[in-house]
């Protein structure tokens, strides 16, 4: 008999309501800019272009060069930066900011301090908006959010993961908003060939090319009065964007081979997996169609992020199957299933208690549970040298043992290592450049 409650992870009155994040100070200290300030309450990104949060004009600073997180740590991150992101004497590509230290960018030196303010974030009170579960302060955060989101026709852009839940979350917009009752038109931009997108979008007449025997609508055509949803958006071939352009500007549609032009009633929901602003400075993704997507932007937690969250998620989702929880998760299982990483995300936790249902077994883990890195011997580290240096040596270590492994494992596929490793491509090309595990594709 199972010993599995439901209840135990289904109790509101012991979630909070609020969510309270310390507000924190970016003060130049040194370069063109020295003195300009920005206050942030969570993720500020540095550059030169209206891209960055905090602009700067040192002519040494990248478009795009890093961004700073503060959340139970500070810590600063390079966007693939030309001259690299330094704390304190040594060049990071991810790296913890201990207290005091400045971030050398360039010839600009920033310091980081908490300005002893907090700015209270609202969670939402249910776990459950229209199909999205969590009952996690990010996954509420971003609920509540969604909530008055869906009462307006902003465009949104969806960030994250594969297998976060992306469509997902254009689809609880649309039927918790006022077009509930007009269509919901998905085009997955990344699984379109580059010489069907214009075609898909706008339609087309018959006759239009070889094979067009009768008319079609087109995906803004299908969507008027309702919702279109974009997935895959940073997959768009750049020369298909301009005319996405002109698409969302305009609001009205002239089919291929045809001469009316058509207008369209339809709000746009638009969702990637890649970092578009770091697309943009790359010069794959143009920045005007990018600030045309970008009206409100959403950011999905990975599901590691959010381990919490994983029961409740369990059960749904196997009620979704058809298959009552009691039967197949013990308190064990849920342990289990709460120790692995999912690079997969929610997708990879459905495939495998869909899989455990279907072969009537019970539910365990589907790789190694995460530990934390077992502490080096004292005679391994150099007591001499600053904890920051001895910290990224054995980061490099780790990242060259982890990412090096899971290349010989997948082949020197990238795409297969990044879904492995939780991380965009880019990312990954960066580590192998830095580390010179291999030439970069």
């Amino acid at each position: 008999m199972s010993d599995f409650d439901e209840s135990t992870w289904t109790l509101a009155a012991v979630r909070p309501t609020h969510l309270s994040r310390p507000r924190m100070r970016v003060q130049v200290l040194a370069g063109p800019d020295a003195g300009k300030l920005h206050d942030f309450d969570e993720r500020v990104r540095v550059g030169k272009r209206a891209l960055a949060d905090l602009v700067l004009t040192d002519p040494k600073v990248s478009s795009l060069h890093c961004e700073i997180v503060s959340r139970s740590e500070l810590t600063v991150r390079d966007l693939g930066s030309k001259n690299g992101t330094h704390v304190g004497n040594v060049r990071v590509l991810e790296a913890i900011v201990p207290p005091g230290d400045s971030i050398r960018l360039g010839d600009t030196v920033l310091r980081v301090q908490p300005l002893g303010e907090h700015v209270e974030v609202p969670l939402a009170e249910s776990f459950d908006f229209h199909g999205i579960i969590g009952a996690s302060p990010p996954i509420r955060e971003i609920t509540a959010r969604l909530a008055v989101l869906a009462k307006s026709d902003a465009t949104v852009l969806v960030q994250g993961e594969t297998g976060t839940g992306k469509e997902r979350v254009a689809e609880a917009l649309h039927r918790a908003g006022p077009r509930a009752a007009g269509p919901l038109v998905i085009v997955d931009c990344g699984s379109l060939p580059s010489t069907l997108i214009e075609a898909e979008l706008c339609g087309y007449e018959r006759g239009a090319f070889t094979g067009a025997v009768t008319a079609s609508a087109g995906a803004f055509e299908r969507a008027d009065g309702g919702t279109l949803f974009l997935d895959e958006i940073g997959e768009l071939p750049l020369d298909m964007q301009p005319k996405l352009l002109r698409l969302l500007e305009s609001r009205t549609v002239r089919r291929l081979g045809g001469t009316r032009t058509t207008p369209v009633d339809v709000r746009v929901i638009a969702a990637t997996n890649r970092d578009l602003p770091v697309e943009v400075q790359r010069g794959r993704f143009r920045e005007d169609l990018y600030f045309r997507l970008a009206v409100v932007t959403l950011v999905l937690p990975p599901l590691r992020e959010r381990r919490d969250d994983i029961p409740l998620l369990a059960i749904h989702l196997l009620r979704e199957m058809g298959v009552d929880p009691k039967s197949c998760l013990t308190l064990q299982s849920i342990d289990l299933l709460q120790r692995y990483d999912w690079p997969g995300n929610v997708r990879e936790l459905r495939n495998h208690l869909m899989r455990a249902a279907a072969l009537l077994e019970p539910v365990r883990s589907p790789g190694p549970a995460a530990s934390a890195p077992r502490p080096a011997p004292a005679g391994a580290i150099d007591l001499a040298e600053p904890l920051r240096v001895v910290k990224q040596r054995m980061i490099d270590e780790l990242e060259r043992a982890y990412i090096g492994g899971l290349l010989q494992e997948c082949d020197g596929r990238i795409a297969e290592v990044a879904k492995r490793a939780g991380m965009d491509r880019m990312s990954i090309y960066r580590i192998i450049d830095r580390l010179k595990l291999r030439p970069a594709e």
